[in-house]
């Protein structure tokens, strides 16, 4: 079953001529492969979530990779990258004004009401949801005790209350929802993986 996501977002230096995330677009097209994004690094679902976006858009961004958050917002800052795409590490700078955030990756908005992707015309969501699973074969009155518990907690104020804090969207799915979920969701990223040639052969 499907429990909580995180919120991604792709911002940029409160001074970046890119006002909005259809600049990006923009700026992409009329310069292939000159847009630089920094991300948490290579095959990341962020780094697959630019690339799939980039493929419906019909442009070619720059993947520039770090280890983690910081190391990306700091380039970032530091004008190396023209833009960063990460989790709410970027929450802070955005709050304080010195980063604007363009867009999310969800499904819907979040506390800063920026626009996703989707709703800006790339059909693309991603937000690294998490799960609950067993093995294979599990006795159906298992699965539906533990759905069961499960869910009651998700629908608790408290815990939700919990996600909210740490800009984690609920995100809710039965046992058959959440199993085909996973299978497309697989299938869409091998795809991706495929065409910016990171499988392994």
């Amino acid at each position: 079953m499907g429990l909580a996501g995180y919120t991604f977002g792709i911002v940029v230096k409160a001074d970046s001529p890119f006002k909005a995330f259809q600049d990006l677009i923009a700026y992409a097209r009329a310069n292939p492969g000159k847009l630089s994004y920094a991300t948490p690094g290579t095959g990341t679902s962020l780094h697959l979530a630019m690339e799939e976006i980039a493929a419906k858009a019909g442009v070619q961004f720059l993947h520039v990779p770090f280890k983690g958050y910081g190391d990306g917002a700091i380039a970032l800052m530091g004008g190396h990258v023209m833009v960063q795409v990460d989790s709410t590490g970027w929450a802070k700078q955005v709050d304080a004004g010195a980063q604007r955030l363009l867009a999310t990756l969800g499904d819907k908005r979040t506390r800063w009401n920026a626009p996703t992707v989707k709703e800006l015309g790339v059909d693309t969501v991603s937000n690294s949801p998490f799960g609950l699973v067993g093995p294979k074969g599990m006795p159906g009155d298992v699965v539906k005790r533990l759905h069961d518990a499960f869910k009651k907690s998700l629908d608790d104020p408290e815990y939700l209350k919990i996600l909210a804090q740490l800009d984690q969207p609920a995100w809710y799915m039965s046992s058959e929802d959440y199993a085909r979920w996973a299978v497309g969701m697989l299938k869409a990223e091998r795809a991706t993986i495929e065409r910016v040639g990171l499988l392994l052969k």
